[in-house]
């Protein structure tokens, strides 16, 4: 290989290094919370900390386990919420259309603005 050949594979190479390090550096934290939300109205905040189920209304069930939060049981026809993957400390959103019921992560940092962790995607 020629001598620009090796600068330039070694350039490609520290700007990878320096992308991985800028993102990894700057991590907020895991995450410690979920919200839930009913039609876009704030059902809960329950931490992931604590083994708990959680009845939303009449429709939902979700279970708080282990670090992570799965939705187990609803009444919708299509059971898509049931199969999606559970929250824990890396994040997530669970969402069921049909009634209305999100489940998303909340940053333990408190440099989150409440902004960045609102989707609204029922709504």
């Amino acid at each position: 290989m020629k001598k620009k050949e090796i600068l330039f594979i070694l350039g490609i190479l520290a700007a990878a290094a320096l992308l991985w390090a800028v993102t990894h550096l700057t991590d907020k934290g895991d995450l410690s919370t979920v919200r839930i939300t009913v039609a876009g109205k704030e059902y809960g905040t329950y931490s992931l900390s604590k083994d708990q189920v959680i009845s939303i209304g009449d429709t939902n069930r979700c279970e708080i386990k282990d670090g992570e939060i799965k939705m187990i049981w609803a009444d919708c026809p299509d059971h898509l919420c049931m199969k999606q993957h559970a929250i824990d400390k890396n994040g997530g959103t669970i969402v069921c259309l049909p009634n209305k019921v999100v489940i998303e992560g909340k940053k333990s940092s408190s440099s989150y603005s409440e902004d960045e962790l609102v989707i609204d995607s029922v709504t």
